[in-house]
């Protein structure tokens, strides 16, 4: 049986570790879905660099994901990256427009991915769905409401895909970091200990463990916060 994967954001500061690792596994395809592929572009024989437009349009979903063809022969893999974060502000202060941009950027696009690529899972032999969930969304904190609450129901999102998906042999897990060494984070935080935070390397090889043990480990949320030293 083959294994495809598919890598949403793969070219992110997340995805491009990610995809750095999971590059090397034994994967027979993966395709690479990013808004922009001018950068880093990636071309070896086994990826597909695919450019994506917005996914908070369904369109623009179903157009993405109709690349791959459905085949009773292969099992399918989907890490999604995508998303954003919006902060520094009350309850009583947040605008309903940002408070809908978080919904839309972290709960819509991960419910119309989850939905479109269950239909690829359900025509195929099966597979398994990983999305980056966050630490807050199980650990509200202060000045983080609409963020925590879209990554929050993202959550709820992927224990019912678990509980649905065991008709179409599809498994839905997602990871919940707390911080994520990029370069962007340590210019946020000049003065944190970086050395506890996880690498995107390191998400690449739990997302590839997740992936390994698709038909068993399924519903749960891997939460991601410091590292401690050994």
């Amino acid at each position: 049986m083959k294994k495809e994967l598919l890598i949403f954001g793969s070219n992110g500061a997340l995805g491009k570790g990610v995809t750095k690792v999971l590059l090397q596994k034994d994967f027979d395809k993966i395709y690479l879905f990013d808004f922009d592929l001018t950068n880093d572009k990636i071309s070896i024989n086994k990826t597909v660099n695919i450019q994506i437009k917005d996914l908070t349009k369904e369109e623009n979903v179903i157009t993405a994901l109709s690349q791959i063809k459905p085949d009773k022969d292969i099992y399918y893999f989907l890490f999604s990256t995508i998303g954003g974060f919006w902060g520094g502000e009350t309850i009583w202060e947040t605008k309903y427009e940002d408070w809908n941009r978080m919904i839309n950027l972290n709960l819509n696009t991960s419910f119309l991915l989850a939905k479109h690529f269950s239909w690829l899972v359900k025509a195929s032999a099966g597979g398994s769905i990983c999305f980056t969930a966050a630490f807050t969304a199980e650990n509200p904190e202060g000045m983080k409401g609409a963020y925590g609450a879209s990554k929050g129901a993202l959550i709820h999102l992927v224990k019912t895909l678990a509980i649905e998906g065991q008709k179409i042999n599809l498994s839905a897990n997602a990871i919940s970091p707390y911080i994520i060494d990029t370069p962007a984070n340590r210019s946020w935080t000049p003065d944190a200990d970086f050395s506890k935070w996880i690498k995107p390397e390191e998400i690449g090889e739990i997302v590839y463990s997740l992936f390994s043990n698709f038909s068993y480990i399924s519903g749960n949320v891997i939460t991601l916060k410091d590292r401690f030293k050994s």
